[in-house]
């Protein structure tokens, strides 16, 4: 996906025999015969740093780095990884992919299948290099820097009545991933992500204790971020102790139904989970269980599945600025591109990788195969998956004004969803009481109860841009070996009509 560079690769990556490598590992695997063959480099660098009361904790700062080749031979997959940097090495990892192809070959055989490995086309696209878009890497901005705004920010928070302890994280990655094929597309690419966040918590003198985490959420961006580009973090920390000192004096929930306005910042979370990981194709087939089991939105459901009302608008996105899913190119070569996964409320499509948009019939890949690492294999991993504001659509406030009696969630806090991502109940960091139109205080021990399709098809009204938020995570988990993938999900507030509300303290026997 074409998009103006602010940056340049990182020359010490560049300083790779990259290149070499590649044409070393691709000319072995063509000479024993692989239909495919890629080979991808990767380097990734993840620092973190934790504070606890403005104090440092704990840091870390490490980087993975090495090479893979992953091959098609005799219609089964073979890979292999190493970190050798010859000519040598890469063309025996290259044997070895093969070697495992040809293992897995015998093995599909003798267990009487006729499925064989066919990739969907993709054309050559040439040499490209992408970068994501950001202003300062973090990992040019001194360490010191970095712990010294966490420490300034937990301090604000500490210095506040009614503040007991503070905890403050930073996570920053820097991404590099070099890719060749047999088909002649080369890509070299960078993104950074950042992600910095402080938990307030109070402790009463009756030993009762409560918290409050900040709603930023992770970004595709740099240094920036942290200093306010995408973000008002002075307000958010100004605003802190007062809410939770609220939520701590605020009554418990009545159980039963509820209409429910629920903020981007809690609904990202909902749609990860009943919406992300549903339309993950490989899941739907059931080729896929780990973490996150199958789905309910099975492939001959395609096209006729109401997956909720028809104000419901789903894309799954990787090209979506500041995306924690955005890149230029998949791990297969295939260009970043936007789709419909649900249109007017209806299931239309899926997200995909080559050889489950091939086996399927379904035609091109939409660009879904990702490695967290250069010793794992790529799978189909979650896009940018967002619920589309309504064009001319209401604000939060317009969406509250219409309920007599409902609930106001924000916040992620926990979940919990069955493993055909259909029967789910989550909770968030702060819940108001509406009453006729307006909020009337916070509540405490909420959570939300409902099936997919029962909560997606109460869905009323849908708010406009103003209200839309880019959420996500840095960890969805996935596969065996597991993998870590970071993800984004936009949407904006929305009005749900009739949802069942829990008491978690009563649910828990207290």
């Amino acid at each position: 996906m074409a998009q103006a560079q602010t940056h340049e690769i990182d020359p010490s990556f560049l300083e790779l025999p990259l290149r070499a490598l590649a044409d070393a590992a691709l000319a072995r695997a063509r000479a024993l015969g692989a239909g495919h063959a890629d080979f991808r480099f990767e380097r990734v660098r993840d620092a973190s740093w934790r504070l606890r009361d403005a104090r440092l904790a704990g840091s870390s700062d490490s980087t993975d780095s090495g090479y893979a080749v992953r091959v098609v031979h005799g219609g089964a997959w073979g890979f292999a990884s190493g970190v050798d940097l010859t000519m040598d090495a890469a063309a025996r990892v290259a044997t070895q992919a093969v070697e495992m192809a040809k293992l897995s070959a015998r093995v599909i055989e003798a267990a009487g299948s006729e499925e064989r490995v066919e990739l969907a086309d993709e054309p050559s696209h040439g040499e490209r290099t992408w970068v994501s878009a950001y202003e300062v890497n973090p990992f040019e901005v001194p360490d010191a820097e970095k712990t010294g705004l966490m420490a300034e920010w937990s301090e604000r928070l500490l210095g506040a009545d009614g503040v007991s302890h503070v905890d403050a994280t930073l996570m920053t990655v820097q991404e590099n991933k070099f890719y060749a094929d047999t088909a002649g597309t080369v890509t070299t690419q960078q993104r950074v992500r950042l992600l910095p966040q402080l938990t307030a918590v109070a402790v009463a003198e009756s030993g009762d204790f409560d918290s409050m985490r900040t709603l930023a959420p992770p970004a595709g961006r740099g240094w920036e971020y942290a200093r306010g580009t995408g973000w008002d973090w002075d307000g958010e920390l100004a605003r802190m102790p007062e809410l939770l000192a609220e939520k701590m004096r605020a009554p418990s929930v009545e159980p039963g139904a509820y209409d429910l306005v629920v903020d981007p910042s809690n609904l990202w979370l909902t749609i990860h989970e009943s919406i992300g990981h549903a339309t993950e194709l490989d899941r739907a087939l059931g080729y896929e269980a780990a973490f996150a089991g199958t789905s309910f939105a099975t492939f001959d459901q395609l096209g006729t599945l109401k997956y909720g009302s028809r104000l419901m608008n789903v894309t799954g996105d990787r090209t979506t600025e500041h995306g924690l899913s955005t890149i230029g190119y998949d791990d297969e070569g295939v260009a970043a591109q936007s789709w419909d996964l649900v249109r007017d409320g209806t299931l239309v499509g899926y997200q995909l990788d080559r050889r489950i948009a091939r086996l399927t019939g379904l035609g091109r890949s939409n660009g879904c195969a990702f490695a967290d690492s250069p010793s794992h294999v790529p799978v189909q991993r979650m896009a940018n998956v967002s619920l589309q504001p309504a064009p001319d659509g209401p604000s939060t406030e317009e969406l509250i004004a219409g309920v007599r009696r409902g609930v106001f969630v924000m916040g992620d806090r926990s979940w919990s969803i069955d493993m055909q991502r259909f029967n789910f109940q989550f909770t968030g960091q702060r819940f108001y009481r509406i009453e006729n139109g307006r909020l009337a205080g916070q509540l405490r021990n909420v959570a939300y109860q409902a099936t997919t399709t029962d909560f997606w098809g109460s869905m009323e009204a849908v708010g406009g841009p103003q209200t839309y938020v880019l959420g996500g995570a840095f960890n969805c988990g996935k596969a065996q070996p597991g993998q870590i993938a970071a993800v984004s999900h936009g949407c904006p507030s929305a009005l749900f009509r009739g949802v069942n509300i829990l008491n978690t303290t009563q649910e828990a026997g207290r």
